[in-house]
Order: C-alpha cells, then sequence, then structure tokens
C-alpha cells in the first residue's frame, strides 16, 4: 500500500543529484519483460534537469535487458557492487573475491549438496542445470553455460547458491568471515564478499562525482537493497517490495505496473506531471453533455466525469429527475459568477442524490477558468446540489505572473486571456465547461440582468430543464 509522502520526505528531495534504481520488480517485470512507457520519461526529464541516472542491481553488466540500456543511464553499479562502470564501460571500482576463497566455496557447496553459479564481470556459468535452476536464472540469464572450472580461467565477483531440495541460510564459519549470503531467490542466493553491496559500489559513484549520500535517491524492492537503503538520502520502495524494505523507506510508492516510479518523482515535484487538460481541449473531449435550457437561452456544458466522477454523478441524476426544472439562478454577479441549483430560491436549500454532503473532488486538471461549471458551497466538503458557471472576463494578471503562482502554462494562458476566478480553484469542484460561442452569449446575458438585495435577480433567471447526452 502507497504511504503519505509528508513534507520532510518532499524537502530532501531538493537534494537529490543523482537517482539509482534496482531493475527486476522496480523498473522491469523480471517475470514478463514489461517496462512501463513511463519509464523513458522519468529517465528523459531527469536528464534535462541536471540529474544523473544510474543503475544500482545484483545483475551483471551482461544481464542488463537492452531496454534498460536504451535509458542511457550515466552509471551501472553491477554484481551487487563489486563491479561498477560508467556508460562508456569504463570501469570505476571492482573488487573480486580471490580464487582461494572461491575455491573453498565451491568445496563446501559439494560438500553439502547444493549447486552453484560462478559470475565474471561479463559472463557467468552454473555447475550444473535441472529445471528449478532454469526457472530461477534464466528470467535474467538466460542460456548460461555448463561450466564448474568458470573459475580456473575468469576472475570471480561474486557467486550464486542453487539449494534445489536443500536450503541454505548461513555459510560455513571459515567462509563467513569473508563472505556473506543476500538472497533474491527463493532457490538461490548470490554470494558476496562481505563488505560488498549495493551500497558499497553506490558510494564509490557519489565519491566520483564529489556528492554526498544526503544527494542520493534510491528505487527499489529486494533485500539486497537494505544496506542502500540506509545510506540514500532518498529511498523509495516500489508497492510491491519485501516488507523489510518497505519498513526502511521515506516513502512506499504504487507497483511497477501503476508507474509507481513516475508517480514518487511527480510527488516530489522532480518529474513534471503530464496533465490532461481536458478544458483546453474541449473539441476532444467525449464526456457527457449537459444543456441547460434557460427563459433566456441554452446553455451546453461538456462534463468531465473522470476527474469528478462523484459530482458528475450527482448533477446527472438531479438533472434526469427534474430536480432542477423551474429552478432559479439565484444569486448574479457580473464579472464573476451566476449560482443556482436551490430548488428553494433561497441559497439556502438544496441536496445531493446522496442524502447529505458530499466531499470534493478537486483536480490538478480542472480549474474555474470563464464558462467552468463547478459546485458552490458551504465550505470544505460540503457540497449538494447547488452550482455556478463563472462569467468573470478579466484579470488584471499575466500569464507569467499566474504561472508563477502555480498554476499551468496553458491554464494560466486562459485565464490571461480569457479571464476566470483562479482564488477558487481548490476551495469549488469543477465538473464541466461550457461548449459553445451561443452558451457564453446566453452566459453574459444572464450576468448582466438587473439584480437586487443579496444579488438576486429583480427578474427571475430560470432553469426549464437540463437534458443530458450520453452517460458518464
Amino acid at each position: 500500500m502507497e504511504t503519505y509522502m509528508d513534507a520532510k520526505t518532499r524537502y530532501k528531495a531538493k537534494k537529490i543529484k543523482i537517482v539509482f534504481f534496482d531493475i527486476d520488480d522496480t523498473l522491469r517485470n523480471v517475470e514478463t519483460g514489461y517496462v512501463p512507457a513511463s519509464v523513458t520519461r522519468v529517465f528523459s526529464q531527469l536528464r534535462e534537469k541536471g540529474i544523473y541516472t544510474a543503475i544500482a542491481s545484483g545483475r551483471g553488466i551482461f544481464g542488463v535487458p537492452e531496454e534498460i540500456k536504451a535509458l542511457q543511464p550515466d552509471f551501472y553499479v553491477t554484481l551487487n557492487g563489486s563491479y561498477v562502470i560508467d556508460r562508456k564501460e569504463h570501469v570505476i571500482y571492482e573488487e573480486r573475491v580471490p580464487n582461494p576463497l572461491v575455491q573453498d566455496f565451491i568445496a563446501w557447496a559439494k560438500q553439502v549438496g547444493i549447486h552453484y553459479g560462478l559470475v565474471g564481470s561479463h559472463q557467468a556459468a552454473l555447475s550444473t542445470r535441472t529445471e528449478e535452476i532454469s526457472r530461477a536464472i534464466d528470467p535474467i540469464y538466460p542460456k548460461l553455460p555448463l561450466d564448474p572450472d568458470f573459475a580456473a580461467k575468469h576472475p570471480i565477483y561474486q557467486m550464486w547458491t542453487f539449494e534445489t531440495g536443500k536450503t541454505v541460510d548461513a555459510l560455513p564459519e571459515n567462509l563467513e568471515q569473508k563472505l556473506r549470503l543476500v538472497r533474491w531467490h527463493p532457490i538461490s542466493s548470490d554470494v558476496v564478499l562481505d563488505q560488498q553491496s549495493k551500497a558499497h559500489g553506490v558510494s564509490k559513484v557519489v565519491e566520483k562525482l564529489g556528492f554526498k549520500p544526503e544527494n542520493v535517491l534510491t528505487f527499489g524492492d529486494g533485500l539486497n537493497d537494505l544496506e542502500l537503503f540506509d545510506y540514500a538520502g532518498l529511498a523509495i520502495a516500489m508497492g510491491n517490495a519485501q516488507d523489510a524494505l518497505k519498513a526502511k523507506a521515506d516513502y512506499v510508492t504504487k507497483n511497477l505496473e501503476e508507474d509507481g516510479i513516475l508517480h514518487a518523482l511527480e510527488e516530489l515535484k522532480m518529474v513534471e506531471k503530464e496533465l490532461h487538460l481536458p478544458q483546453t481541449k474541449m473539441d476532444q473531449e467525449t464526456g457527457p453533455i449537459a444543456t441547460i435550457h434557460t427563459n433566456y437561452g441554452d446553455m451546453k456544458i461538456r462534463l468531465f466525469p473522470d476527474q469528478a466522477p462523484k459530482t458528475v454523478a450527482n448533477f446527472i441524476a438531479l438533472a434526469k429527475d427534474g430536480y432542477y426544472n423551474g429552478v432559479i439562478f439565484h444569486r448574479i454577479i457580473k464579472d464573476f459568477m451566476i449560482q443556482g441549483g436551490d430548488p428553494t430560491g433561497t441559497g439556502m436549500g438544496g441536496e445531493s442524490i446522496y442524502g447529505e454532503s458530499f466531499e470534493d473532488e478537486f483536480s490538478e486538471e480542472l480549474y474555474n477558468i470563464r464558462g467552468a461549471l463547478s459546485m458552490a458551497n458551504a465550505g470544505p466538503n460540503t457540497n449538494g446540489s447547488q452550482f455556478f458557471i463563472v462569467q468573470n472576463q478579466h484579470l488584471p494578471y499575466s500569464k507569467k505572473e499566474i504561472a508563477r503562482g502555480g498554476w499551468p502554462e496553458a491554464i494560466a494562458e486562459i485565464y490571461a486571456e480569457e479571464g476566470g476566478t483562479p482564488h477558487l480553484d481548490r476551495r469549488h469542484t469543477v465538473f464541466g465547461q461550457l461548449m459553445d460561442e451561443a452558451s457564453y452569449q446566453v452566459l453574459d446575458t444572464i450576468a448582466a440582468v438587473e439584480t437586487g438585495a443579496m444579488d438576486k435577480p429583480k427578474e427571475d433567471v430560470v432553469m426549464e430543464s437540463i437534458d443530458i447526452e450520453g452517460e458518464a
């Protein structure tokens, strides 16, 4: 389950200069090979911001999938920190397992009756192959050769145990003084030098760049990320991560398949959110259409159920039930808005289909620009049946000034050129937008009527009926 991202976590993000990503079940589903399309955008935007990207994996460089290499990370921390290179494969750090220690490991494996693998910087080999071993290793390193004497011909950076029919949770005393097990599969562990870890390898990259641990953000899901989570200034666990890793994380994001990396970086404001702004592309929208028939003409409104599903459902149900038929616009303020939806005509009545007030549905994709349909309320989460349509045509601010306040540029441009009420954003739920010029003309005509006390029109402006086309 995704955790809440607090202000402290967001503050830490301001110091990040390099991001390290695990591969398996973080960037890429180890079983299916699926890599979210959003990952490409993540790497591109981080690069544009001058933030380094890197891989931190138990895999060797020869096991890094091509689609991950295509992301062009700046560094690779491979083999649990034992072999570290840059994008051009210049070696930054390497630590080999001394051959006598490798031979002691092989002797022990044979003695206890388990199979093993030997891993070099750019290739590896198995002592034998079984169906169980194939199921474990082939998704990462397909078609590894059998060569129990691989160590005689290649420097070794780590080993594997394959515990088919026998579980090994600890090394013998003579080995555990210099080696440790890092579990990565139910039947297999990486066997690495005791001081080696992803964190150790990452520290070599950090030192080379002149950075500090506080400049490091890491994403991971497995137990071989534990030390790295302790080291990094900011650590984010995937939604599918091991519980022990989640406990160490600053934040638990969504699963890989739910674009967990993109989501976290958007929340940290390290990657720009790719917002769908339906009010800027009205001709492309396909949501339901409401036509408000008034004694001054018709207003045609596109509704946005994707962004405000509960609000749209409420409005449609009330409209279809005839709830709004004959109801007046009881409050009209020229250069501001027109408000209606209260059967009592006082501004004090009205109820939702839910039988009580319902919660706000604020969306980063909808705004109170001119022509917006929004819910009227008496404070947070007090929505009923009343709504208003924004009429204001003029704002005394430039696009640049509005954008500086945090509004998306496209929305800032509309506010500056066409008007609206930005001070109502995140105070009132926007759920629709006028569709055509004829509707705006009706809106402006209604807004110009003469009003008296409490901004109530001296002559009734009546909603005769509301027709709905399409379903939410």
